[in-house]
């Protein structure tokens, strides 16, 4: 991860990025007057690497999440991904874009509850034009990973919150993403198995070979990524190495 404004140290040889916002400036309107979020913030989050992102409540986590993923749109500034500018597409090919190439993880599962497990697998891989026996072998290879296949049958209110989240996790990878982003994965479980959803998450994502940005208060996160930071006043604070992640 990079940043501007020489704030933040960056790592001798930078990776190549996948996501990339320059001189993007976000404002919302709030009791008759602007709040800016963003002003001109650069940033590069790296391909096939994870990020973790703190800050206070309000700092604009969640925003910045949302301007990558092409739901919100800046007022000024670019949105890169993989080579591809989101906020210049109509809002149809941005939702195309990031049903085929995004997965999300939410802090409330987001499952649909009239769905089962199986079900709510199928669905991005259905949007996404992959059906039939190709699709329900992939939903199992997923359940599998999580530990979940012999719930594939169950709907969502018969799960504990973290198999729902493990559900979570499974789902946003079933579609082969380039991306995910992960707001406050295991910010409605207790420790332990918000742990327990930590590690899997990174394990899994590590394993295909993905980008994870990764929105959390859990300080357990930072020995497992390989970039840090931190919102604050609209910038991006680099904190690094994390430890254990030192360069090589």
């Amino acid at each position: 991860m990079s940043t501007t404004g020489g704030r933040a140290s960056t790592r001798s040889t930078l990776p190549v990025p996948l996501v990339e916002l320059h001189g993007v400036r976000k404002t919302y309107r709030e009791g008759g007057r602007d709040r800016v979020v963003f002003d001109g913030l650069d940033a590069a989050f790296a391909r096939g690497q994870l990020t973790v992102l703190f800050g206070r409540s309000g700092s604009g986590k969640s925003t910045l999440l949302n301007l990558v993923s092409g739901i919100d749109l800046p007022e000024a500034g670019r949105v890169v991904i993989d080579g591809r500018g989101l906020n210049g597409l109509p809002e149809r090919e941005r939702t195309l874009y990031r049903r085929r190439h995004i997965g999300f993880i939410f802090q409330f599962f987001n499952l649909i509850p009239t769905l089962t497990v199986r079900e709510n697998l199928l669905l991005p891989l259905e949007l996404n034009g992959v059906r039939g026996a190709g699709a329900e072998a992939i939903v199992a290879r997923h359940l599998e990973q999580v530990g979940l296949a012999d719930r594939r049958e169950s709907f969502p209110d018969q799960l504990s919150g973290g198999e729902q989240q493990r559900v979570a996790v499974a789902r946003a990878l079933v579609h082969d993403p380039l991306l995910i982003l992960a707001d406050e994965p295991t910010g409605n479980l207790d420790n332990e198995t918000g742990q327990g959803i930590l590690g899997l998450l990174v394990h899994l994502t590590r394993e295909a070979g993905k980008t994870l940005v990764l929105v959390t208060h859990s300080v357990e996160a930072e020995t497992y990524a390989d970039h840090c930071l931190t919102l604050e006043g609209g910038r991006l604070v680099a904190h690094g190495p994390p430890a254990g992640r030192g360069d090589s």
